[in-house]
């Protein structure tokens, strides 16, 4: 009977010890990390007189104990601040965008990675080239366009811009995963019936998935966080996203003596973004450190 047991490698003090230092750094990374989310999430549930006392985990713990917790600070940051409105606009814009960026990326990663024609280089090219502009030196020039074309203030011009400005990455994430796809999995299709469209859709594109749903959470991360272009464009309270919302929020309830409802805000804003890296942190960690799908 065949030994199926899997053998660990001994550990090597040596090697390990060469590694430490990484080790320290990212320890010490993490408790960094750990300790400012946790004191914004006590933060915000205690009393602003708390907050500013000085002792903010040892005030929630007293309150965690007691079970007085100041749930209220998130009933005002969502109602009374209108957190709810900024925070619906901004799931609406992600939802639009990065269904659109994947519907036009992912078949142009597709054509460029798997097919060959004149101006194949030319695009690519250009499209790096695209990926290396900051946004701060294009934004004037898209305002006077948006002015002449009356479209400032309004909800579609946020959605164009966020597809486009995160189209050119997305092509150039996914291009290896579908340039290291099998070519026999098109000629198998093509001798089925399949025309390159087809293909694409019901055999290259689910292939993909691991690479497409990484760069999805990195694009809804960055669209999620976007505060330049909405601060321009976002003239309006009611389409204003949620970053440029929180922004607002937080000049009126800092005057106001607000405190834990700041740091609510604060809390339900990092919310989304920390439940998907939770969720998905398997596949995001296979995507980046795997590349792709090896043919």
């Amino acid at each position: 009977m065949a030994n199926n047991t899997k053998l660990r490698s001994p550990i090597k003090i040596r090697n390990e010890l060469k590694l430490s230092v990484g080790y320290l750094l990212c320890i010490g990374w993490v408790l960094f990390t750990f300790i400012l989310i946790g004191w914004t999430l006590a933060a915000s549930l205690v009393t602003p007189r708390e907050i500013f006392g000085g002792n903010v985990p040892g005030s929630f713990f007293e309150r965690l104990l007691s079970g007085e917790l100041v749930f209220n600070n998130y009933v005002l940051a969502w109602e009374a601040q209108n957190l709810s409105v900024f925070f619906i606009n901004s799931l609406i814009y992600c939802i639009i965008s990065l269904t659109a960026i994947i519907i036009i990326a992912a078949p142009a990663s597709y054509a460029l990675s798997r097919f060959r024609f004149r101006s194949n280089a030319l695009i690519q090219t250009i499209t790096s080239i695209a990926m290396g502009v900051p946004a701060v030196m294009i934004i004037m020039p898209i305002f006077s366009i948006a002015i002449a074309l009356q479209a400032t203030g309004t909800r579609s011009t946020l959605v164009f811009l966020y597809i486009g400005m995160n189209i050119p990455f997305t092509i150039f994430y996914l291009f290896p995963f579908f340039r290291n796809l099998p070519s026999g999995l098109e000629e198998a299709a093509a001798v089925d019936g399949c025309n390159p469209v087809r293909t694409f859709w019901q055999v290259m594109f689910p292939l993909a998935q691991p690479g497409i749903i990484t760069v999805t959470i990195f694009n809804f991360i960055t669209v999620w966080n976007e505060f330049f272009i909405s601060m321009i464009f976002a003239n309006d309270a009611a389409i204003r996203p949620i970053a440029v919302g929180l922004f607002n929020m937080v000049q009126g309830m800092r005057y106001a003596g607000h405190w834990g409802a700041m740091f609510a805000s604060a809390v339900i804003v990092f919310a989304p973004t920390f439940v998907l890296f939770i969720l998905l942190s398997n596949k995001i960690i296979t995507s980046v450190t795997g590349g792709a799908i090896k043919g």
